[in-house]
């Protein structure tokens, strides 16, 4: 198939090479009238060759950007970066760096999933420290974007191995939680801490949360993840937090949780750079979903109805999963919610 004139050529180098397709841009023409070109990049197969191509006249990048390697956009990641970490994130990103060493030299625009997967099925960390790492890649992919480095994102396609370590899930204590209010407005995003706490929303679930979806007047919004009884479910907004989510809200972007650039903040980043700093500051030793098991206990140890804790929580029970909720349940609810 013949490509449209100045769309880009792509053909085939001879050779034995594991990427034997090149993709070409013109960039002008010498004074010799000769045309001038750009590498796109390397692929393995025509069709890879032709989608990248495609892609680049969709969405066109500084092409001199593409040649940047993994270690170069780590660099200039980090120096945006460094003044906003504290000392334990640095190390751990510093050290999941070092695990990510065969990725150094390699240009950011040809790491695909096998890249990263090989790192984290062959680095023999253990899964905290393969979290950090994927959290790594993450980052750096989110940077290459924002810069027109690459178009595309695959460190959601990375496959964790099972953590196989114990659950140590701990609810916060009376006095954690009041050190939380009395915190409120001096550290920066402690009013999550508490939204999740007083709704039991899972961390995946706060992130996700569209402010389209919120109705503050009535008191409830919608969201949820994972179980069919946990998805647009109902989640009841306790009077409690009611002031942090209409603070959000009046902030006028599309989710109630954003990153700096005011687009929809990952788990990744919520964990590392809002949350456990918030938990370093007040010398706690607490993850994100302990604020839902502490949420479940504070609500049965307030004597709330079984069934609306179930129902709130998003845990399938026989007359839960995809049932409608109407008014009626929907105060219910609210009631159950408001005896935290």
């Amino acid at each position: 198939m013949r490509l449209p004139n100045g769309y880009g050529t792509v053909y085939k180098l001879s050779g034995k090479r594991r990427r034997p397709y090149i993709v070409r841009k013109t960039t002008g023409w010498d004074d010799n009238s000769k045309q001038l070109y750009q590498t796109i990049g390397y692929y393995a197969s025509r069709p890879e060759a032709i989608a990248a191509l495609a892609d680049y006249n969709r969405n066109p990048y500084d092409i001199k950007a593409s040649s940047i390697t993994f270690a170069e956009v780590y660099e200039k990641w980090l120096e945006r970066r460094i003044n906003k970490l504290s000392n334990s994130s640095l190390n751990g990103y510093r050290a999941a760096y070092a695990i990510s060493e065969p990725l150094h030299a390699i240009r950011f625009i040809d790491i695909q999933t096998e890249h990263m997967q090989n790192i984290i099925d062959n680095c023999g960390k253990g899964h905290g420290t393969l979290r950090k790492v994927r959290v790594l890649f993450n980052q750096l992919f989110d940077y290459a974007m924002e810069h027109n480095i690459i178009n595309k994102n695959y460190t959601g396609y990375i496959e964790m191995p099972e953590n196989e370590s114990e659950s140590k899930r701990r609810p916060f204590t009376a006095e954690e939680i009041q050190r939380l209010w009395d915190n409120v407005g001096r550290l920066d995003f402690i009013d999550t801490v508490l939204i999740m706490i007083y709704s039991g929303m899972r961390p995946g679930e706060l992130v996700g949360i569209e402010t389209a979806n919120i109705h503050l007047d009535k008191r409830y919004l919608t969201g949820g993840i994972k179980t069919a009884a946990g998805k647009n479910r109902v989640i009841p907004i306790n009077k409690k937090i009611h002031p942090f989510i209409k603070e959000r809200i009046a902030a006028g972007h599309e989710f109630m949780i954003v990153n700096n650039d005011n687009k929809q903040m990952s788990y990744f980043t919520y964990y590392d750079c809002k949350f456990k700093l918030i938990m370093e500051q007040l010398e706690m030793q607490h993850k994100p979903h302990d604020c839902r098991h502490t949420f479940a206990t504070l609500m049965d140890n307030a004597g709330a109805n079984k069934l609306s804790i179930k129902r709130i929580m998003g845990h399938a029970a026989k007359d839960i999963t995809d049932k409608v909720y109407t008014h009626k349940d929907i105060a219910e609810l609210i009631k159950a919610i408001d005896m935290i």
